[in-house]
């Protein structure tokens, strides 16, 4: 199967209720989920709202999962936490799936919207400006 058709079938799985466990490749979102290693649990979204991770069909016409930073009307704006400046847009009909929990290579499952994680994510948006040099550590450790 093709990267679409997993993604696809993952969403009418949502859709009908199940919760799917889908792999995550590449780095944009660092230091959260660390791609090609952990996977998200995805669930039917309800009302998203800023701060959820989302998976959303985005401009300029790809699935991604990411971060949602502004709400405007049925307009949406998604950036990976790993990016440094790039965003997306999207509609709130475009979003298919909200991540619950990011499940490591052991296994393990963790909730994505504990106090901790919430807040790191709040602080993380903040570190723009220095994103680059942090992730450049991230990186190499």
């Amino acid at each position: 199967m093709t990267d679409s058709e997993i993604i696809e079938e993952a969403i009418r799985l949502v859709k009908e209720g199940v919760s799917v466990t889908l792999p995550v490749n590449g780095n944009s979102m660092l230091p959260f989920i660390i791609g090609g290693k952990e996977s998200v649990i995805l669930q039917q979204p309800q009302l998203p709202k800023v701060g959820d991770v989302v998976l959303a069909w985005a401009s300029p016409g790809r699935w991604v999962v990411h971060r949602i930073i502004r709400i405007d009307g049925h307009q949406v704006t998604l950036m990976g936490d790993g990016n440094l400046m790039g965003t997306e847009q999207c509609t709130l009909h475009d979003i298919k799936a909200i991540a619950t929990h990011v499940v490591d290579v052991r296994e393990r499952t963790f909730y994505l919207y504990n106090r901790w994680r919430k807040s790191a994510a709040k602080i993380w948006f903040w570190l723009r400006p220095i994103r680059r040099y942090l992730l450049a550590i991230y990186r190499r450790l």
